[in-house]
């Protein structure tokens, strides 16, 4: 279990390096880097017997986080017209 939860971590971890061109896809692909780092809490906690309080205040953090990128994802739209990196301006 936790081999395949790394060799997804690096699989994350490229896409996110190199597949940058929609805001939706890279909050897709951070939401899954959440999930993924969610397991291997747990995978570490349940090892060691360690209470499982510490996963309720990360799941309550990765909400908070979805949230905002939503946000910003829907401030992005109805500014821009769609979600695409290359059409917003940084120099203004």
């Amino acid at each position: 279990m936790n081999m395949y939860l790394m060799i997804s971590f690096m699989f994350v971890l490229f896409f996110f390096c190199f597949n940058h061109k929609h805001l939706l896809l890279t909050l897709l692909i951070l939401e899954y880097f959440v999930v993924l780092i969610f397991f291997l809490l747990i995978n570490y906690l349940m090892y060691y017997n360690l209470e499982l309080y510490f996963t309720i205040i990360f799941l309550v953090f990765s909400v908070c986080e979805g949230v905002l990128g939503l946000s910003i994802l829907i401030m992005f739209i109805r500014l821009h017209g769609n979600d695409m990196f290359f059409s917003m301006n940084l120099l203004w």
